[in-house]
């Protein structure tokens, strides 16, 4: 098959998914998780269903695919956040803001049964063990600086920043996400009297 061709069918392929992900997340906007069928996408995507079942067995494998998408943007976001030439300290507030931010926008647009159902995959615990060993990292580096407290290892420190901001998915504006970030700051640099 010649590379032009193949370039093209590669790029129909992926504008099909697109397309099927992108209605699937409009029509749980508007209608809600359990009422999605498959015929509803088609149609919301303007593409056959046919077409669409060539893609995925069914709407919960468009949903995850979504997911999958979603975390994948949140993680390129949060690495993109990062001004590699930064001190690991500036490197670690930015990332824990933009995380925060993520989860309040988040719980904002996709929060409840939503949530809860798609949670609990292993595509979700994949981007979670990613994302706590990129915080770890950056919280090793800081410690290494001597930026921030050393008597508390930096796989417990990780977990208890991501753990702590997904409240920012509860709070009622962006300084209250910025002052829960504050605050999580402040427990890592707290060192035993």
């Amino acid at each position: 098959m010649p590379k032009l061709w193949t370039e093209t069918i590669d790029a129909h392929r992926a504008a099909v998914r697109d397309a099927a992900m992108d209605a699937m997340a409009a029509l749980v906007a508007k209608h809600g998780l359990v009422a999605v069928t498959m015929s509803q996408i088609a149609e919301q995507a303007g593409i056959g269903r046919a077409t669409l079942y060539k893609y995925f067995p069914d709407a919960r494998a468009v949903l995850t695919a979504w997911h999958e998408r979603q975390i994948t943007a949140h993680l390129d976001q949060l690495t993109a956040a990062v001004d590699p030439a930064a001190p690991a300290i500036a490197r670690l507030n930015t990332v824990l803001h933009t995380y925060a931010h993520i989860q309040h926008h988040s719980a904002r647009h996709h929060g409840g049964e939503l949530a809860a159902l798609l949670h609990r995959s292993e595509h979700v615990d994949h981007a979670q063990q990613r994302l706590r060993d990129f915080v770890q990292q950056l919280i090793a580096e800081a410690v290494h600086a001597g930026d921030l407290r050393d008597d508390v290892a930096t796989d417990e420190l990780a977990t208890y920043c991501l753990h702590a901001l997904t409240a920012a998915g509860t709070m009622s504006s962006h300084e209250a996400v910025h002052r829960l970030v504050t605050v999580t700051l402040a427990g890592l640099t707290a060192r035993r009297p």
